[in-house]
């Protein structure tokens, strides 16, 4: 769930992800969610097929307003904390940010803010409906500097030189080729452009099954692979750590 691949975070989320047909009202464990994990399983801004290669697989989110009462339940803020994790992208008025793998835009409103009347947010996703979704979001907050788009699994389809930030949460794992991807959103980076990966601790409990997670070692060492300047960003969410990667 391109969340929950992007999207833009190129989903971003996702960009890729299995999960069941209708989603439950309660996020599962890990324990609870078996090998086949859907977007709150991860979390819910991972959403679209698991993918192998370039073909995605497994179920699709095609029905983003029943997702969108799991993507955007009121208790996710208590764990996610989206003002913190913007306010750790220094984020300043009049930059572009891609929201990669957005599903149905539970960080659009925090980034919009974020970035001011000057500037741009971008929602991407793989899946159609997630990105109508997200435009009658925008329309109906009024986050004029909002615009969405449907992208590829395995190309975030930036433009070189175009985004400041990025913002990947829970769906990096659903990525076929990640380093490639890296290198794609390294592309897409202005001078002094940043990358942020979001996603669960092997140790938590919340989350998709622990052998479906990736640690964020391994995370550093793709994008380093890629050409970035990676590191471990002091944090306080309960259940996820967040990796930064920058041109060097």
């Amino acid at each position: 769930m391109l969340r929950h691949a992007l999207l833009v975070s190129l989903v971003i989320a996702p960009l890729a992800c299995g999960g069941s047909s209708k989603p439950k009202s309660d996020e599962p464990t890990a324990s609870q969610a078996g090998p086949v994990h859907g977007p709150d399983a991860h979390h819910p801004h991972t959403h679209g097929p698991h993918a192998h290669g370039d073909k995605p697989l497994g179920h699709r989110f095609e029905n983003a307003e029943e997702w969108a009462k799991r993507f955007d339940a009121p208790s996710r803020d208590t764990w996610q904390k989206p003002a913190d994790v913007v306010a750790l992208m220094e984020i300043t008025p009049g930059m572009a940010v891609a929201d990669v793998g957005a599903g149905t835009g539970y960080f659009l409103p925090y980034l919009s803010k974020a970035v001011g009347e000057t500037g741009t947010v971008l929602g991407l996703d793989i899946e159609a409906d997630m990105v109508r979704y997200m435009v009658t979001r925008a329309d109906t907050l009024n986050l004029g500097n909002v615009k969405a788009r449907t992208v590829a699994v395995a190309d975030p389809e930036l433009s070189l030189g175009s985004v400041d930030r990025v913002l990947i949460v829970d769906t990096w794992h659903h990525i076929p080729d990640r380093v490639g991807y890296a290198k794609k959103l390294a592309q897409g980076l202005r001078p002094g452009g940043a990358v942020f990966i979001v996603d669960f601790t092997m140790e938590t409990e919340r989350g998709p099954h622990k052998d479906h997670r990736l640690s964020a070692e391994s995370i550093l060492a793709e994008l380093a692979e890629a050409g970035l300047a990676t590191d471990l960003l002091d944090e306080e969410l309960p259940d996820q750590f967040i990796v930064r990667g920058r041109l060097p």
